[in-house]
């Protein structure tokens, strides 16, 4: 995926490039208004990689960008936050129609962190796998039986042994659907590698997935990483090498950067994250650093603690509480603040439980 804003043409048509000339067939850029179509048709004009659009929450824009890519992608949670008087089936239904009109592909792209409010509520909190795997067949039913068929599904997590659970069980119920596979947010290499390495490594071995992503948090210059990683995993399962181990302890999930971040910033926040806070790589907690308000306010709830990124200031949370809005430097020592409270917290309970026994 692009990491430029795609209103910056010039920077975009080089992503592009850059993104094609390292191995990709297929290269997806976000659009989220008639200025940003607009910029894309301008984009499509000087690049010749299959091209897939990103539709974000703006779905009535699937009519403009239909007749210049070779792909849609919509969020299912997405469909849901935009017009709310309206059907989802209606929605679907028109993105639908003008793909099938100017022979477009679609993808179900279903992500852990923006699953639809009214399939999530069927389930037990802890339990997003099911509300993913549900909605993924609730659109592959309603596509079927609008006669729509030309498209594939992804179920991302950016926990990788949930992305293998739901997309199994996925595969298991509709076997005839492709699959998109990837591990959102999986972070800065070289972890960010092995998260999608262990769960991508495994559906592949299964003979699941038919395209793939690996995400990391990258500046654009550096995006190739991705199709390199990806293109060596395809090349290490085809000859049965083995895959790496999850690393228990510190976990640190981070969205790979895109048109969408609205401060390039996050990518060296998520670096001194991760350099500052190794005195908690031995415990089992998450942080988690979001560039965009599409991604940022869900990913960050299931973290114990998260980083909004917004375009001057920083969302600081612990799960779901806010615990107040800083700056991109001022936002460093309370990172550092919360996280010693955790890990004292941690202590704790380990201390207690220890008594006890």
């Amino acid at each position: 995926m692009a990491a430029t804003r795609t209103q910056d043409i010039p920077a975009t048509v080089q992503q592009v490039q850059l993104l094609e000339k390292a191995g990709a067939s297929l290269v997806r850029i976000a659009v989220d208004s008639i200025k940003d179509v607009k910029a894309l048709i301008e984009i499509r004009v000087q690049t010749v990689v299959p091209i897939s659009v990103d539709l974000q929450e703006n779905w009535r824009l699937a009519k403009l960008v239909a007749p210049y890519v070779d792909k849609i992608r919509y969020n299912p949670g997405h469909l849901w936050h935009h017009e709310k008087q309206m059907s989802t089936r209606g929605k679907v239904a028109f993105i639908a129609e003008q793909a099938e009109k100017h022979g477009c592909a679609l993808r179900v792209g279903v992500n852990c962190g923006s699953v639809d409010p009214e399939v999530a509520e069927r389930y037990d909190p802890s339990d997003s796998i099911s509300a993913i795997v549900a909605s993924a067949l609730e659109h592959s039913e309603i596509l079927d039986k609008l006669g729509f068929t030309r498209y594939c599904v992804s179920l991302k997590d950016s926990d990788p042994k949930k992305v293998v659970e739901a997309n199994t069980r996925f595969a298991q119920l509709r076997p005839e659907v492709p699959l998109h596979l990837g591990v959102t947010e999986a972070g800065l290499p070289p972890k960010g590698v092995n998260k999608s390495r262990f769960a991508l490594g495994k559906l592949l071995s299964m003979g699941l997935g038919e395209t793939l992503r690996i995400s990391l948090t990258v500046p654009p210059e550096l995006k190739g990483m991705e199709i390199e990683a990806g293109s060596q995993l395809i090349e290490d399962v085809v000859n049965g090498l083995s895959l790496p181990i999850l690393e228990s302890g510190l976990n640190i999930i981070s969205c790979p950067s895109c048109s969408r971040v609205e401060n390039e910033a996050f990518v060296e926040l998520t670096k001194w994250v991760e350099e500052n806070t190794q005195f908690a790589k031995e415990y089992d907690v998450t942080f988690a650093v979001m560039g965009c308000r599409v991604n940022g306010p869900g990913e960050t709830d299931h973290a114990d603690i998260g980083a909004w990124c917004g375009k001057t200031h920083v969302n600081l949370k612990r799960g779901h509480k806010l615990i107040g809005q800083f700056t991109y430097e001022d936002v460093r020592p309370r990172i550092i603040e919360e996280a010693e409270k955790l890990i004292e917290l941690y202590n704790k309970k380990r201390n207690l439980f220890t008594l006890i026994l």
